[in-house]
């Protein structure tokens, strides 16, 4: 038997959407011939990357997969597929559902006073804080593999901050997960600067940070699990889509930004300008389904609907078989992301 593809995972954040990387992690972990070496993951990512590396740790593939079921359950997913699966073929479209997310009275006033009062006059805390307290820090903090990177932004520098190891803990990971237009900013004493800091969403500055993946250690291969549209064929006109446009960009800006720098040093290297010197040549993949996350809006993104959380979990993972299924054998060998293409 060949011995397993050795992968890096690069997860982005997109609130209740990350359903979808539960899918796509769900599909890679009943695969033998794939094994999961590090990961770089933020806010939503970095739920789903500390919920699989304790299971993992704890009950090998079987467990991760265990883990990333009770964390989804804990954000509103039903715990029965065939339940779910039931309700999804008698309900409607994810784009229709997600109208009326929008539509809602709620959702609305909800959006409304988030825009007006600041988080530090409301009551309150971050509801995720109820299922990350709950997660087995021992195993998530482990030295074993895969290596596990969180990302949040510094709020004083603007700059990002990545925990590791025994700094993962259940402050930093809500830091990772932490929206200043909903949460107040979640302030730790970082030894790193010997200061009381205060971070918010990692998403505005590493969505995810794919740098703490280059390393001589860890595999070539890269592959990101987005989850926000990279490309949206319609020009948005109505305020509310310009708005989601707006999220889409920004939260992609960061990964793009990165990928445009591997981009350019890749060509400098390529046209002998740059002497490549120790720089590992990155192999660029990503797993991805834009059709039907163009169907989706913020509104799904902050309302975790089981329907939809069901259908982005199973779409993950259709997604994920479909790269294996096609680019399995380029692993190790090429990139299958067309970065000439995206930026020539």
């Amino acid at each position: 038997m060949s011995e397993p593809k050795r992968i890096n995972l690069a997860l982005q954040g997109g609130g209740a959407h990350g359903a979808f990387t539960w899918g796509v992690l769900d599909r890679l972990l009943a695969d033998d011939g794939i094994e999961i070496a590090a990961i770089s993951a933020t806010s939503a990512g970095a739920l789903n990357g500390a919920a699989l590396k304790a299971g993992l740790q704890r009950g090998g593939r079987a467990g991760a997969r265990e883990s990333l079921d009770w964390l989804w359950e804990q954000v509103g997913a039903l715990p029965s597929d065939a339940v779910t699966a039931w309700l999804a073929a008698l309900s409607p479209e994810p784009s229709t559902i997600s109208a009326m997310i929008d539509a809602s009275p709620v959702f609305n006033w909800a959006d409304m006073m988030s825009r007006i009062i600041s988080p530090y006059g409301m009551p309150g805390d971050n509801p995720l804080r109820r299922i990350v307290e709950r997660f087995e820090w021992d195993l998530v903090c482990d030295a074993g593999p895969p290596v596990l990177n969180i990302c949040a932004t510094n709020v004083r520098t603007g700059r990002i901050r990545v925990f590791t190891g025994t700094e993962i803990c259940t402050d930093t990971m809500l830091a990772s997960a932490c929206l200043p237009t909903l949460f107040r900013a979640v302030e730790w004493d970082d030894p790193s600067t010997g200061r009381r800091e205060a971070f918010w969403d990692g998403g505005y500055i590493g969505n995810p940070a794919l740098f703490p993946l280059f390393r001589a250690d860890l595999p070539r291969d890269i592959v990101v699990v987005n989850i926000n549209p990279l490309f949206r064929e319609e020009v948005p006109r109505t305020a509310r889509d310009i708005q989601n446009r707006i999220n889409e960009i920004s939260f992609n800006s960061s990964l793009l930004r990165e990928l445009r720098a591997i981009w350019t040093v890749r060509n400098l290297v390529d046209g002998h300008t740059l002497d490549p010197g120790g720089i590992q040549r990155a192999l660029i993949h990503m797993i991805a389904d834009d059709v039907l996350m163009t169907q989706l809006s913020v509104a799904t993104k902050m309302v975790a609907n089981p329907v939809i959380l069901h259908r982005l979990k199973e779409a993950g993972r259709t997604a994920a078989d479909r790269f294996l299924a096609s680019h399995r054998g380029d692993l190790g060998e090429c990139d299958t992301v067309d970065t000439d293409a995206m930026f020539g």
